[in-house]
This record gives C-alpha cells, sequence and structure tokens, in this order.
C-alpha cells in the first residue's frame, strides 16, 4: 500500500523575504539551494548532498492578524506508483487537487487538507535541479513520458549550480499569482 515516507519540506510565506533568509542562513547554518528573487522564493537546506530542501521560504505572508502563513506541507513517498495512487485516492476521497507539477528534481501533487491546508505529496526523480520549476504534468501519462518530461526539465535547468539564480527569472513559477514548489 502507497504512504508517505517522511516529511520533506515545509514553506513559510514570509513579510521581509531577505531577513528570513539570513536567519536561516546565517543564524541556523542553513544553505541556500534555489532561489528566484524576482518571484521571492528561497529554498535551503542543511546538507544539499542529502535533500534540495528543507525549508521554503516565500515571500507574501500578509499583514493583518489572521494571516496565513503555511504555504505547503510536503510528504515524501517511495516511488511513482505510489505518488499516482495518492493522486487517484485524494481525487476518490474528494479532496481538492490544487496542481501536479513536475520540478525537475521532483514530480508534486499538491492538494488542500480538510482544513484547507495545502499539502503535497511528492517522489524525487534523480535529477537534481537547483532552479525552482512547476511545469505542469499528467500523472495519467505513462511512467516513460513524465520520467522524460522530468529529464527535460534537468536539461533545461540542471546546469545551475546549488544556490544559483538563471538571468531570465520568472515572475512566477506558473500562471497565477501564487508561487507553487517542492
Amino acid at each position: 500500500m502507497a504512504h508517505v515516507t517522511g516529511l520533506g519540506h515545509v514553506g513559510i510565506y514570509v513579510r521581509d523575504l531577505d531577513r528570513m533568509v539570513a536567519f536561516y542562513r546565517d543564524t541556523l547554518g542553513m544553505q541556500i539551494t534555489k532561489q528566484n528573487l524576482r518571484a521571492g522564493i528561497v529554498f535551503l537546506s542543511a546538507d544539499p548532498a542529502a535533500v534540495d530542501h528543507e525549508i521554503a521560504l516565500m515571500r507574501g505572508r500578509p499583514e493583518n492578524d489572521n494571516a496565513h502563513l503555511i504555504n505547503q506541507i510536503s510528504l515524501r513517498v517511495a516511488s511513482l506508483a505510489d505518488l499516482r495512487t495518492f493522486y487517484y485516492r485524494l481525487q476518490d476521497e474528494g479532496y481538492r487537487i490544487d496542481t501536479v507539477s513536475n520540478h525537475g528534481s521532483a514530480i508534486g501533487c499538491y492538494f488542500f487538507d480538510p482544513e484547507g491546508n495545502r499539502t503535497e505529496v511528492f517522489w524525487v526523480t534523480g535529477y537534481a535541479c537547483w532552479v525552482p520549476n512547476s511545469d505542469p504534468v499528467d500523472l495519467a501519462q505513462p511512467d516513460e513520458v513524465i520520467q522524460a518530461e522530468a529529464r527535460r526539465v534537468w536539461e533545461r535547468i540542471g546546469h545551475v549550480p546549488v544556490g544559483g539564480r538563471i538571468e531570465h527569472e520568472a515572475a512566477t513559477l506558473r500562471p497565477s499569482a501564487e508561487p507553487v514548489l517542492s
């Protein structure tokens, strides 16, 4: 039976991205692994060789007292087959799917839990990509097609080093204004 194998990362909306990056980098000793400053996104990891990010910081925390702070809770699964099982299970049980994304380094299914918290189950592809990316993917496609799409993303952006940036960053990772990350 498909099951979650562990916590992958937590995404947090922040007001002051520079201050929060400095805290996680300088105070806690984490390393910037992925960033798109134009979109207001920075990923950090305590051990980039083991996991590409554990904290995802996203500009966009509202100023009001009823702030929505969590961007996402991300949970790892062992295989593409497990990811598909969760996708269909979530649909069958009536949970709202937000998006299914090809990040190059992972394929993620984003959905909302019973209280509306955005959650992701993701499978690591084996292609290290250090640029935030979110191409749509259809989980009904055969494994070989999905893996080839992940490889195409890696071929497009895999040359960027850990913590590097691409020359022409997009202002967002998908057509809507809300960033989607893994």
